[in-house]
């Protein structure tokens, strides 16, 4: 399917071609958008032509890719993290939560977006395209707190050491399900006036309207972004700021110990636990890392509209689409690789899908105590 969408693109280019010819600048990219929908369409996008069907084809057939690996992936995360034992810790709850949201994404909104780009329109109608936009911010929001969360996890491990309390099963259940509610009450607002779900530039996904000029609709893009962006991203840079600051504090130490005693190195069993943690905090700051960069771009083109500093395309606006699906895909392939335990269970009940350990790994500092998550195990 994802080949006929090359295949369709590129016979519909001679055709669009002659049209743009015949026609000139009477076709807008709104003359395919259903009747029902054109009060939801906002004047700025009358001024563009009809996008070259090439991009359509190219949108689908991305889309495609991104939804097979991205919901394989995950379905392997929850799927091991759930059947393994001792892959069943509080912390791993996180990750596991973090798998359901970016799974969730990509089932639910790759579908209709390569529905949508065969069509090169919404055909969905209104009232589908706010539970499209609503759907792709709950679960958008869902990944980056809880992305917050695990950070603040390290912390708790990794700074605060024996002193930390650990988290327990349920504290792991409180914390997710504190995510989903806060989540949902910022992505039905619009739905009840606050702001409000609009098809976006290309027309084949909607999201927030970023264009309207009245303040009630650019406080609530400006609000969102603070409380479900920056915010995260502030205590994220914390967390790991002071996790950087004692991880080299524990390092130097080691190192003024080694000096003292005259041998090469102190890597007790306390300090493979500290390099484990080490481990995962990166491949967590790396995973946070790759999140920002994915819905970055939709930060960038919501601004733009709001402040009105930057001329807004509906080709730019593809963009935003593509890197925010693009951010389901990255989280399985970091944890997979990354992740000691999971990548050895993966082995042993899919052989083909997965390298096994090495046998240096599996006695390793990086798996003594694989996740991050075992080494507090609450009583």
């Amino acid at each position: 399917m994802a080949l006929n969408y090359l295949n369709t693109g590129a016979a519909k280019m001679d055709t669009w071609n002659g049209q743009m010819s015949a026609y000139g600048a009477n076709q807008t990219v709104v003359d395919k958008v259903l009747p029902e929908m054109l009060h939801l369409i906002d004047p700025h996008w009358y001024q563009f032509p009809p996008m070259n069907p090439l991009w359509y084809g190219l949108l689908g057939f991305t889309i495609t890719c991104l939804a097979i690996t991205s919901i394989t992936g995950n379905a392997m995360v929850i799927y091991i993290f759930t059947t393994t034992k001792n892959l069943k810790t509080p912390s791993n709850l996180l990750v596991v939560n973090l798998a359901v949201s970016d799974f969730l994404m990509m089932a639910c909104m790759a579908p209709p977006l390569i529905i949508n780009s065969y069509n090169e329109t919404w055909v969905f109608g209104p009232l589908f395209c706010a539970i499209y936009a609503c759907g792709g911010s709950l679960y958008g929001t869902v990944s980056i707190w809880t992305m917050t969360a695990i950070a603040f996890d390290r912390y708790n491990v990794i700074v605060k050491g024996i002193a930390a309390k650990p988290m327990s099963i349920n504290g792991a259940l409180l914390r997710i399900l504190a995510i989903w509610l806060s989540s949902l009450a910022w992505t039905v607002a619009p739905i009840f006036g606050w702001n409000r779900y609009v098809p976006e530039g290309n027309m084949t996904v909607c999201g927030t309207d970023y264009l309207s000029k009245d303040w009630l609709s650019r406080s609530y893009i400006i609000a969102y972004a603070v409380f479900c962006y920056f915010l995260p991203l502030g205590l994220i840079v914390y967390s790991y700021w002071f996790i950087i600051q004692a991880v080299a504090a524990h390092e130097k130490a080691m190192r003024e110990q080694a000096k003292k005693m005259n041998v090469a190195s102190l890597r007790s069993s306390d300090a493979a636990n500290t390099s484990a943690e080490c481990k995962l905090a990166k491949v967590a700051l790396m995973t946070i890392s790759l999140w920002f960069m994915a819905w970055t771009p939709y930060l960038v083109i919501n601004f733009a509209g709001v402040f009105e500093t930057a001329p807004i395309s509906p080709v730019s606006t593809i963009w935003g689409s593509v890197f925010a699906k693009a951010n389901a895909v990255y989280n399985p392939i970091v944890y997979g690789i990354s992740h000691p335990k999971y990548r050895a269970a993966l082995y042993q009940r899919f052989p083909s899908l997965a390298c096994q350990p090495s046998p240096d790994e599996s006695g390793s500092v990086a798996s003594g105590n694989t996740a991050v998550c075992e080494e507090k195990a609450p009583a």
